[in-house]
């Protein structure tokens, strides 16, 4: 992916001397290795400092929300998604974007790789699906497979699902995956061992918000969890305020999340909240055969009624 590069800079570059757009919103280095950051770029000239690799993996649908300006913005497959729902809840505008598409091959989780290799990682390159990390000890190399985001790892859509230009050729969609097997496995659980589960998954928590801060879907001008009047939950490390956020958070995502990872990547303990999303996901995708930000033509599942909804859950 790293050879997209070249490519996307020549479109920036060229979208903005043609004035087709004000801005592009793209990724330049970051200051340390696989900390590459989101950029947004106004001149040409600037297009040099824009790249793609294996470490772009924040979501940048998250910097379109409620812009007014016409925005050319790079996208792999699960921006393009949350572009899709940003566009049907009237966040941005369709018109104002030029969506630079990007085939994706996946990110690279870069906690895995730090907890691979010894002392301090100086730097970070990739060829032939290899990732190779050198540190003052020496280099080391892992198959990019091994140190792969696992949201990345079951992915069944790694080309974006709209765009205006596309940075190179499609590529293979992953297939004869179960993206839902870890929610399987919870949902086969008794009650107190799926409790059990979700006690020590979320007791981490130091309540820092960087998933909410992180996720695409989550601009609401203010969140429920800093509502004073009323409040409906508390600032403490109590167990059942972190759980409480994280449930009504999830929630909130229901019908809309993309499992773009974005908020387990910011997690700084680690937290694999995705779970509680990804189960929401199965479950609008069984009962209403319904995946996030794929069309711009059909309302997301829990915002548009149906004569035939299933009604099991009403007694």
């Amino acid at each position: 992916m790293s050879t997209y590069t070249a490519k996307i800079r020549e479109t920036a570059q060229r979208l903005l001397k043609g004035c087709k757009v004000d801005m592009v919103i793209g990724f330049r280095h970051g200051s340390q290795p696989m900390m590459n950051e989101p950029c947004m770029i106004r001149k040409p000239e600037e297009a040099a400092q824009l790249v793609w690799d294996s470490h772009c993996g924040i979501n940048l649908a998250n910097y379109l929300t409620n812009r007014k300006e016409r925005i050319g913005i790079i996208a792999k497959g699960c921006d393009s998604r949350n572009i899709v729902t940003h566009i049907l809840e009237n966040k941005i505008k369709r018109e104002q974007l030029v969506i630079i598409g990007v085939p994706c091959r996946g990110m690279v989780d870069k906690r895995k790789i730090a907890a691979a290799v010894q002392g301090d990682i100086l730097e970070v390159s990739e060829q032939d699906g290899r990732i190779a990390v050198k540190t003052a000890n020496g280099t080391q190399s892992f198959a990019k497979d091994e140190v792969m985001q696992s949201n990345c790892g079951v992915c069944t859509h790694r080309n974006p699902v709209i765009h205006d230009e596309m940075i190179a050729d499609a590529v293979p969609e992953q297939t004869g995956l179960d993206p839902y097997a870890d929610v399987a496995a919870i949902e086969a659980m008794s009650a107190e061992e799926r409790w059990a589960f979700f006690e020590e998954l979320l007791s981490p928590c130091i309540r820092c918000y960087a998933c909410r801060n992180a996720c695409p879907l989550c601009y609401c001008p203010t969140c429920f969890v800093d509502e004073s009047k009323p409040q409906w939950v508390g600032k403490s490390q109590d167990p059942i305020d972190v759980r409480t956020f994280h449930f009504l958070r999830a929630f909130h995502c229901a019908g809309r999340c993309t499992d773009c990872g974005a908020c387990e990547r910011a997690c700084p303990m680690g937290i694999n909240m995705r779970l509680l999303t990804k189960k929401l996901n199965k479950d609008c995708l069984a009962l209403y055969g319904w995946e996030a930000g794929l069309s711009t033509e059909k309302r997301p599942a829990l915002d548009d009624y149906k004569t035939n909804d299933p009604e099991n859950f009403i007694h």
